[in-house]
């Protein structure tokens, strides 16, 4: 019963959290080559009001940031600190469909 419970508690969560209107972002990252480029990106974009998630893909020099519902990232904001960070934005676009963005850039 208790198992059931939880189980059904946690689709409950995921689900909530799916429909969740939260704004994701795809930047295009020159210079980024290590786990360690990766962290000094991502401590730098965490200081971002709103920031809820960063996902960074090394391979293909992408950073996707996830943003609390009502919060935007602006080029500008995301130019600054990828600067800040020592690297360089080579693309920025608003992802479609919230966790849609994958596709974008």
């Amino acid at each position: 019963m208790f198992t059931r419970l939880s189980l059904l508690l946690a689709v409950l969560m995921f689900s909530i959290a799916a429909l969740a209107a939260d704004n994701q972002y795809v930047l295009g990252v020159d210079g980024l080559a290590c786990p360690f480029c990766a962290f000094g990106i991502e401590k730098r974009l965490n200081k971002v009001d709103g920031v809820t998630d960063i996902e960074i893909d090394i391979g293909d020099s992408v950073v996707r940031v996830t943003l609390q519902e009502g919060k935007t990232l602006t080029e500008e904001q995301a130019r600054q600190a990828v600067k800040e960070a020592g690297f360089t934005l080579r693309s920025y676009a608003e992802a479609e469909g919230g966790s849609g963005g994958r596709d974008s850039q």
